[in-house]
């Protein structure tokens, strides 16, 4: 394909684009330093050396290299603790981790920004009795819908409440649905109305492509626990796998009774060759956070000239690292996914198709040649197969990549005749 001879109707949205990001850029430059500044803090006030870098074999006893990293963790989430492990196969074990930690036989745990991500709602048994499952432990789930604006109804939570809730849960990203992000701001809202209200009831933030897009994290604002994944924001990139949970102390320890087994909690775990990535990719996640927001905006204004409708807009306020477009059928969404994959740099050749997925109801089409798999951190576009047909954009190791990524998608939308 010839990027010196674009279409005019391309080479008008990327010209929109590019006039529209230089213009916008300072606040997320703004917060971008200041997470850096503090990353950097938290790496000075834990005193690290070279011999941190360098991980340990069998059962990691002793490991100054991980205790230190998870204390570096826990004070940029703002909690009292930490454990961050490459054993984690994903953000959704980190996440099912603290859940089934935190709750027994007989509670009850509500939502309040709707329904779970795809691969959380196996993990609860919502859709089907998954052997494993919460459900089939006795743990009872409800949710309450975010409102139209993606508020938080707080009037509602009276109603669903039960004298048996323990854990009021958050998702703070878009996942799959046509919302707004959850910002720090409701988080605080919330931990301060519930705080007041039900004190009893701990509170649970799912984080996932949320960390260092704001200048404060959920632990800032009184949130009780989180979790997360390594190939998205914390990792930077560089993380080869892995995940995280932060929080209160005695609730951190309950998470790792269940990552690991009863009385061993974060006080073992080897971590092999993978300590120096870990360390350098949590260090460098401030700019690639950035990287990936630059990259949202662009992407919103590129596809929004084209026609298309996209969710968050450009000047929208950002909570996370996903960028949604609603291409409106199943081949346009296939066309987009597989012209993304031509500008990467692994697996440029191959098309991707829908697909089952594990985890998940409806087929996904993943596109994103990337170094780790399935590291959103570098740049991938995904969705289900289903209406309104939306694909979503999440990461970019360099907002350069990313441009050209979206020009090769949209010349091939325009040689499939989807351009209008």
């Amino acid at each position: 394909m010839n990027l010196n001879h674009l279409p005019s109707k391309i080479e008008l949205a990327l010209h929109q684009a590019q006039n529209y990001l230089s213009n916008h850029t300072k606040g997320l430059d703004l917060v971008s330093q200041n997470n850096h500044q503090k990353v950097l803090a938290a790496f000075q006030k834990s005193g690290i050396s070279t011999y941190h870098l360098s991980g340990t074999t069998g059962y990691g006893l002793g490991d100054s290299g991980r205790e230190n990293l998870d204390n570096i963790v826990a004070d940029i989430m703002g909690t009292e603790k930490a454990m961050i492990r490459h054993q984690f196969v994903s953000g959704t074990h980190a996440i099912s981790s603290a859940l089934f930690g935190l709750l027994r036989p007989g509670d009850h745990f509500l939502s309040v920004t709707g329904m779970p991500y795809d691969t959380l709602q196996k993990v609860i048994g919502l859709k089907e009795t998954n052997i494993g499952s919460l459900k089939e432990f006795g743990i009872d789930f409800d949710h309450i819908p975010l409102d139209k604006n993606s508020e938080i109804q707080l009037d509602l939570l009276a109603g669903a409440v039960k004298p048996n809730t323990k854990l009021f849960i958050l998702q703070r990203s878009r996942g799959y649905e046509w919302r707004n992000a959850v910002t720090i701001a409701q988080i605080e809202a919330f931990t301060g109305y519930a705080r007041e209200k039900y004190p009893y009831i701990k509170i649970f933030v799912d984080n996932c492509y949320g960390e260092l897009v704001e200048e404060r994290e959920p632990g800032d604002v009184g949130a009780d626990l989180m979790a997360g994944s390594l190939i998205k924001n914390l990792g930077g990139t560089l993380a080869p796998a892995g995940g995280y949970i932060a929080g209160r102390e005695e609730l951190v320890e309950l998470a790792a009774n269940r990552f690991a087994a009863p009385g061993l909690g974060t006080g073992i775990g080897a971590t092999l060759d993978h300590l120096r990535l870990l360390y350098q990719g949590l260090f460098l996640s401030p700019l690639t956070v950035r990287e990936a927001l630059k990259s949202a905006v662009f992407s919103s204004v590129f596809w929004q000239s084209l026609g298309f409708d996209v969710h968050p807009e450009p000047a929208a306020v950002r909570s996370d690292t996903i960028q949604a477009v609603r291409l409106g059928s199943k081949e346009k969404m296939i066309a987009f996914c597989q012209g993304l994959q031509k500008g990467s740099p692994i697996d440029s050749h191959v098309l991707p198709l829908p697909a089952p997925m594990p985890g998940y109801s409806d087929e996904v089409i993943m596109a994103g040649g990337t170094f780790i798999q399935g590291a959103t951190s570098e740049f991938s576009a995904d969705g289900p197969i289903r209406e309104p047909y939306v694909a979503y954009m999440q990461g970019g190791i360099s907002f350069d990549y990313v441009k050209l990524a979206n020009i090769l998608a949209a010349l091939n939308l325009s040689e499939k005749g989807f351009l209008a």
